[in-house]
């Protein structure tokens, strides 16, 4: 079938937009896309959140995830027919030990990057370039994580290993790229205060490990800063989840009320101990670079959303309302909670960590509205109303 989607070029301080070629319906996926590279988190993988080490599919079973994050070893849920893993197809790469849901998923980072990037009998070497490198990025870049430099690794040893590095160079310099301010800006964001100064030792600890010709200006300090910027504005996180999976596999159940009323309750309790447990940190996290999302501008009244329901770096774009053909398709950089703070909140955060000021219809319709964020506002009130604060709890 034809694309329903397509990227089209708008202005230059708007850059791309992705565009409707033909009219979608509410509730229809729009795409499903595969990232050009992802990567899990650093700290994500030290703390066990078990993942196929390329495509972020969950390799614990459900109730193992849920053992580990509730500290339980002894919990047993119910219904274990409705998990999906298949740990008959688990493979592990015979040098380094890393682990892939499967034999297809092994062979396909073996074949982009992974001959680069096998540590072999130095998985345990501190001393490894590669080691020094993700150590000194651990340091740095504390939960919640929102980036790592094994993203960026991989997209060096990806056009290591490509016989065409042309090829490839040319699809990593299609995402969006950032003046040498905003470049700034994204690093400070990124890195913090505190670390701002320690770009130039990451960038001899990645020059070190992984140096290549054909990208010898990523490795310059402009060019660093421009990779660093471009992961950090283009990269799409990605969460996976084994037991969220058998949650949406139990809701699908066709139960008895009163099996289905014990089921709901069962699981709702097992959210609240967990939560207590390990907090907000539930999925295995990684992120990618994914071609056609990241020419998603933003709107505080998307009409679509992304997802990963197959449990893996599979990104499916979702429409939330009817589009038209032509219409542009845009996504929420705002959570739920983000996006019901007034206009001058929102682009409060939106400045911060993407660096533009949106003018989609809501904000234009508030155009007037006084320039005080929502905190502002509350403190003028002299009380918050209950209300209002209990949802924006509830909405995390």
């Amino acid at each position: 079938t034809a694309a329903a989607a397509e990227a089209r070029f708008i202005s230059s301080a708007k850059g791309k937009g992705l565009f409707a070629t033909r009219n979608i319906r509410k509730g229809e996926i729009v795409f499903v896309e595969r990232p050009v590279v992802s990567s899990q988190f650093l700290w994500n993988a030290l703390y066990n959140y078990r993942a196929c080490d390329h495509c972020l599919r969950a390799l614990e079973t459900a109730e193992e995830n849920a053992q580990r994050l509730l500290g339980r070893s002894s919990l047993v849920l119910p219904h274990p027919e409705q998990c999906s893993i298949r740990k008959d197809l688990h493979q592990q790469c015979p040098r380094c030990q890393v682990m892939y849901c499967s034999a297809e998923c092994r062979q396909a980072a073996l074949e982009q990057y992974h001959q680069v990037l096998c540590l072999g009998p130095s998985r345990d070497d501190p001393t490894h370039p590669l080691n020094k490198l993700q150590e000194a990025w651990r340091n740095m870049h504390y939960p919640p994580e929102t980036s790592s430099i094994m993203l960026m690794a991989r997209m060096v040893a990806t056009v290591k290993q490509a016989k065409d590095k042309e090829w490839w160079i040319k699809a990593f310099s299609q995402f969006c790229n950032k003046t040498a301010n905003e470049e700034e800006e994204i690093v400070h964001k990124l890195l913090g205060d505190k670390f701002k100064g320690q770009l130039e030792l990451l960038r001899l600890l990645f020059t070190e490990a992984l140096y290549e010709e054909h990208l010898s200006r990523w490795f310059t300090p402009e060019g660093f800063r421009s990779l660093f910027a471009l992961v950090g504005t283009n990269g799409q996180g990605i969460g996976t989840s084994s037991l969220s999976q058998w949650v949406h596999a139990c809701d699908a159940l066709e139960l008895p009320l009163l099996q289905r009323e014990e089921l709901d309750a069962f699981i709702d309790q097992l959210y609240k101990d967990i939560e207590k447990e390990s907090g907000e940190f539930l999925n295995c996290e990684g992120s990618g670079l994914y071609v056609l999302q990241s020419c998603c501008n933003h709107s505080c009244i998307p009409n679509a959303e992304t997802s990963f329901p197959e449990n893996n770096f599979l990104l499916h774009m979702t429409a939330l309302e009817d589009i038209k053909a032509g219409e542009e398709i845009c996504i929420s950089y705002l959570d739920c909670c983000q996006r019901e703070r007034s206009r001058h909140s929102r682009n409060k955060i939106l400045r911060e960590n993407y660096l533009f000021t949106c003018s989609c219809p809501k904000c234009l319709a508030q155009a007037d509205d006084a320039d005080v964020t929502s905190d502002e506002e509350e403190e003028g009130e002299g009380e918050t109303d209950d209300a209002e604060l209990e949802d924006e709890m509830t909405d995390v």
